[in-house]
């Protein structure tokens, strides 16, 4: 039997990779996995063989990191002799790739980085650059295969020599479901359904931006793109929740747009939302591979996003609108030619539906496996 065991920082991060487990022992693998209280961390022992907790903190300069979390992990590999261990997350995967490179040199185990997104990246700060630059160096060494999801890593890796280039491997995002965001799996009741609720009359067009409320986000750029936009009839909402979501309240408030403003919260029904909206708007400054494009794109919904890595990868060649970071000119011109140019962002959203099959949950899956059997060969 096959054993991989799946390492991240904390539960939510565990997510990215459950399509790929249930994929997995479908084919008779045993998949484990670890992250900060997993098993007390509701359904989650239930996707897997076994779940392990371990001892560390998202802060990268946290001691425990490297005192007590290394020895837990030498402890569980001690009882369970896995084929594969494939981490991600930066604090998981730095610590992880330093507690297992004496059993990994020793041809016990093969260690497999996926980066969501690298810590270091174009337009980020110059002193963090170095230091997240400098800690993937430190831990390229330790490290069997890296898995990128978008191009601009991909690059980076090959030329910080970060990896051998022939052990970076290119796979976009962990698998986009498309029978989850199927347009025409979503009715015009459940549209009105969310309509209704926002109280939009037939008139009022909607933009939705589908993120957590951190800074990197800048959801503050879309507030004020919005109020720049000065529609009286169209309206934005927010889905997600997070450290700064009452600042952005008090902003609309600021900017005199909180009548059209909608701070959902968390939601289970994205799809409906998108499909109720002329828009998605993402403002990050900083993404891996943005899941709420992908689906987005999916729902032929038009997107619009700063032109920075992953988002780029995605919406580059006429499928979606590209704006400058930062620019809040940008996005409200970016807006407004959604509003005023229906049949064009029609044609955009068929050229992005089209694109996103690379992007479908099965052909993710079998890179996936194509890359596990490539290590497995070399055992």
């Amino acid at each position: 039997m096959n054993k991989l065991l799946i390492i991240t920082t904390i539960p939510a991060t565990v997510d990215f990779f459950l399509p790929l487990t249930k994929h997995l022992r479908s084919q008779g693998w045993q998949v484990d996995a670890m992250a900060k209280k997993l098993s007390t961390s509701q359904g989650y022992p239930d996707f897997f063989d076994r779940v392990w907790d371990v001892e560390w903190s998202r802060n990268p300069l946290e001691p425990q990191n490297l005192i007590v979390a290394p020895q837990q992990i030498r402890d569980v590999l001690s009882q369970q002799k896995y084929d594969i261990v494939n981490v991600s997350t930066p604090v998981a995967a730095f610590v992880t790739r330093y507690a297992l490179n004496d059993l990994r040199k020793q041809g016990k185990l093969k260690v497999i980085y996926t980066a969501q997104g690298f810590h270091f990246y174009q337009g980020g700060a110059p002193h963090k650059n170095a230091i997240f630059l400098g800690l993937e160096k430190i831990a390229g060494p330790w490290t069997d295969y890296l898995v990128v999801v978008n191009r601009e890593d991909e690059s980076a890796a090959k030329r910080y020599g970060l990896i051998s280039a022939d052990r970076v491997r290119y796979i976009p995002g962990t698998g986009l479901n498309l029978d989850d965001f199927n347009p025409n799996a979503i009715s015009e009741a459940e549209i009105m359904r969310v309509r209704q609720e926002l109280g939009l009359a037939p008139e009022n067009s909607l933009f939705l931006s589908v993120a957590e409320f951190i800074p990197r986000k800048r959801p503050g750029d879309i507030l004020k793109a919005f109020a720049q936009l000065g529609r009286p009839q169209v309206h934005l909402a927010f889905a997600g929740n997070g450290l700064i979501f009452e600042e952005m309240q008090q902003l609309a408030a600021k900017l005199g747009i909180q009548s059209q403003v909608h701070f959902l919260g968390f939601r289970r029904d994205i799809p409906v939302l998108m499909r109720a909206s002329a828009a998605t708007v993402l403002a990050s400054e900083q993404e891996g591979l943005p899941n709420c494009v992908m689906e987005s794109l999916c729902l032929e919904v038009a997107a619009i996003g700063t032109d920075i890595r992953g988002t780029r990868d995605l919406l580059e060649g006429g499928c979606g609108l590209l704006v400058k970071l930062g620019d809040i000119d940008g996005l409200a011109q970016a807006m407004a030619w959604v509003l005023d140019r229906p049949e064009a962002a029609r044609e955009m959203v068929q050229r992005g539906r089209k694109s996103i099959l690379a992007y479908e949950l099965q052909n993710i899956l079998k890179q996936y496996e194509a890359l596990y059997a490539e290590i497995n060969n070399q055992q």
